[in-house]
C-alpha cells in the first residue's frame, strides 16, 4: 500500500514539475520583456498590429499604428507583445 502511495505521489511531483515549470518560466520572460519596454520599440498587440509605443505611463501603453498616422490607441501593459517587426 505504501509502494502504491510513494507510486502517486511521484507521478503529481513529476507531472507538476513538467506542466508548472515552463509556465513559470515563460510568465517570468514576459514580465522582464514588459518591464524592458522603452518609447519608440515596436509592438505587436494581441490583435495583431503592428505600432511603435510612443507613451508608457504606469498602467497604460499608447501606441502609434502605420495606418493610422496621428492616430493613437491606449493598451494596457498585458495587451502588447513585442515583434520582430522592423519598420
Amino acid at each position: 500500500m505504501l509502494g502504491v502511495i510513494v507510486i502517486y505521489v511521484v507521478l503529481f511531483g513529476g507531472l507538476w514539475w513538467f506542466m508548472m515549470r515552463p509556465q513559470k518560466k515563460e510568465q517570468k520572460r514576459i514580465q522582464a520583456m514588459l518591464a524592458s519596454m522603452e518609447v519608440g520599440d515596436t509592438a505587436l498587440t494581441t490583435s495583431g498590429f503592428y505600432g511603435v509605443i510612443i507613451d508608457i505611463t504606469d498602467d497604460d501603453v499608447i501606441v502609434e499604428f502605420a495606418f493610422f498616422k496621428q492616430k493613437f490607441m491606449e493598451f494596457t501593459e498585458f495587451a502588447l507583445f513585442f515583434g520582430t517587426f522592423v519598420w
